[in-house]
């Protein structure tokens, strides 16, 4: 329904996922050719009483004010792939794209008729999920990760959301890991070391696919951390292989995934990975094939799968052939 109200914008491929065409590279961006670059000064929205609401009402077990980079402007497609980030605050996204999403559903139970424009005012004022400096746009880091025996077909993980846990597309399918852009803590030294899409996809390998603690509070300590830098030389080694296929919005809740994959021999993912857990802090993980029959359900609306989830995968399967291992 939250897609439909957008019949104009650019979607990626067959999916729900908005975008615009310069968020999508024409072929697998090697994450090391992307730049970031940091402006000061992004103001911080006020603190609204959307979250504070959700807090009094229905607080979710991970519900937390912290620091992330706020995205402001990106382009994946040119000459010199890049995108800019600016200062913000988990509840600067929960008091617009959680809001906007409430409305929309609220709006939808007393009337599926939703061309009445007075009934989406928040939504309206929005304007185009595409448009970053319209609003604070919360950026995730969403990764497809597959393993890749010798022989056979790959598999990858999923990721179901439990509702109870998380604030955002609780009791849906998403790819893993996926994980807000955010300092480790909220300190400039952790603002400054954190500032690496790397980084951030290395803590949340550790955290989804471990279920290792959620750490923040405490600035990550790359140097001396024992899984970090075995994940590190194994990419170094070409043993692990991660791309950025590009960026969209989610149409209902208007947050904005980085979308990447890591494709992992299947020796490295069995000896860093051998302890995966079936149940984790924010849901249940499992496990599937990477074939079309399957990318085909997950992505064509045979199950509840998060929008970006969806995308990833059907960028994934579209450039398979660029995604093998050296």
């Amino acid at each position: 329904m939250a897609a439909s109200l957008y019949p104009a914008a650019t979607r990626v491929g067959g999916t729900r996922l908005l975008c615009r065409p310069s968020w999508l590279p024409g072929e697998p961006l090697d994450l090391d050719d992307i730049a970031l670059s940091w402006q000061d000064g992004a103001p911080s929205e006020r603190q609204g009483s959307y979250a504070k609401t959700l807090a009094a009402i229905e607080r979710p077990a991970l519900f937390e004010n912290r620091a992330t980079y706020r995205l402001l402007a990106a382009d994946l497609a040119g000459a010199s792939p890049g995108m800019t980030f600016g200062r913000g605050r988990y509840f600067d996204w929960v008091n617009t794209g959680e809001a906007v999403a409430h409305e929309l559903a609220g709006a939808w139970m007393e009337d599926q008729d939703l061309n009445s424009p007075a009934r989406l005012r928040q939504r309206i004022l929005i304007g185009d999920p595409c448009d970053l400096g319209r609003r604070s746009a919360l950026c995730a880091v969403t990764t497809l990760t597959l393993r890749i025996p010798a022989a056979g077909e790959p598999t990858f993980l999923l990721h179901r959301r439990d509702p109870a846990r998380v604030t955002h597309a609780g009791g849906l399918y998403q790819v893993m890991p996926a994980g807000i852009f955010q300092p480790s803590a909220g300190t400039a030294a952790a603002e400054s070391a954190d500032f690496d899409l790397w980084r951030c996809m290395a803590r949340e390998f550790s955290e989804e696919f471990l279920g290792t603690p959620d750490g923040y509070g405490t600035a990550a300590d790359y140097r001396n951390w024992a899984f970090y830098r075995e994940l590190t030389a194994a990419r170094a080694a070409g043993k692990v292989r991660v791309a950025c296929l590009g960026l969209g919005t989610d149409p209902l809740t208007l947050a904005t995934d980085v979308l990447t994959v890591a494709a992992f021999a299947s020796d490295v993912f069995d000896e860093l990975f051998g302890g995966l857990v079936e149940l984790n802090d924010e849901g249940r993980v499992s496990g599937a094939p990477f074939n079309a029959e399957v990318v085909d359900r997950f992505t064509g609306g045979g199950e509840p799968m998060q929008a970006a989830g969806a995308a990833v995968l059907e960028l994934a399967w579209r450039h398979r052939g660029q995604l093998r291992l050296r």
